[in-house]
Parts: C-alpha cells; sequence; structure tokens
C-alpha cells in the first residue's frame, strides 16, 4: 500500500484517513474494523552530510492528535494479542525490523517494519500480532487515546466475541 510520497522536507497537512469514531462505553457499539483504513505514512525526513532527521507533528504527519507515545526496545517474545477499541495508532520501525499482523476478524494482512522513515497507519478495532522482532529492534508507537486496558480487547475469542455479540 504506497503511502502519500513527500519529498525530502516537505510538508503536507494530512488529510484524517477516516471519519472521527467517537468514544464509545459500549463496545457492542463498535464501528467495525477497517483493515482497508491501514496506511502507510512517509514521514517528512532532512538529509545532509550529517545523516537524516525525521520528524512526526501531529495532525500534520498523523491524521489524529496525539496523546501517547510509547516505544518497545530488548523485545525477547512476540508483541501485540490485542484490539484497542478506541485508539488509533502511528507505528515506526526506529531501528531493526519485524513483521505486524493485522486481522479485522475476516480478512488479515502482515506489513514488514524496516524503515524509520515511513509509519503504518492502524486504525482502531484491528487485532495487532507483532513478531520477529530483531534484537536491535526498536518499535515507536504513537497513539491517539491515553493508556486505559479496560479499553482493549485481549484475547483473539473475545474478539470475535465482541466483533460478534451474537455468536461466531
Amino acid at each position: 500500500m504506497p503511502g502519500a510520497t513527500l519529498a525530502f522536507g516537505a510538508r503536507s497537512p494530512l488529510k484524517p484517513v477516516c471519519q472521527k469514531r467517537p468514544m464509545l462505553s459500549n463496545p457492542m457499539k463498535l464501528a467495525g474494523p477497517r483493515l482497508d483504513e491501514v496506511r502507510w505514512i512517509d514521514l517528512p525526513s532532512n538529509r545532509d552530510d550529517r545523516g537524516v532527521l525525521t520528524s512526526i507533528e501531529s495532525q500534520r504527519d498523523v491524521p489524529f492528535p496525539i496523546e501517547r507515545i510509547f516505544y518497545m526496545h530488548h523485545v525477547i517474545s512476540d508483541r501485540g494479542g490485542h484490539a484497542h477499541m478506541d485508539t488509533d495508532q502511528l507505528v515506526v520501525s526506529l531501528a531493526g525490523d519485524f513483521e505486524m499482523e493485522l486481522c479485522d476478524g475476516k480478512a488479515s494482512a502482515t506489513y514488514r517494519m524496516d524503515d524509520p522513515t515511513r509509519g503504518l497507519y492502524v486504525p482502531r478495532m484491528l487485532f495487532i500480532k507483532i513478531r520477529g522482532m530483531s534484537s536491535d529492534t526498536v518499535c515507536l508507537v504513537l497513539a491517539s487515546t491515553h493508556y486505559d486496558i479496560s479499553r482493549s480487547v485481549r484475547t483473539w475469542e473475545d474478539y470475535l466475541q465482541v466483533l460478534h455479540p451474537e455468536g461466531v
């Protein structure tokens, strides 16, 4: 999936990739996950004889306001295995590489994360699996909400139940 390519140093405001979905207290009323909303976002980078500087600005380079930033490093086993009910994310491999599998309950897609100048936009309610992190991997995640474990679905079985409360 190609992202919007910008020349080194160019900046162009991003349009939201989907309609803003409200935060709901009842997960049974959540809008269905949309695997087709996943996309690459090229991050503005400036290269000179000293190296490369890549910057990220909330709601300019990322299609949501950034409320939380975290990163994973020195990971020794697979990560993920959950879905966020109301959190959109941009995931960037700052160093090393790994695979990210995203699933909407019907279809899945796997993305190779290995470029610090582009991120993968992951909308809410997609089940995330991260695997194959190399020992030098640093994975940066920009999130649209503050962390609240009660707003995530922690197992595949629970995820399917939230998507299909009438039975799978």
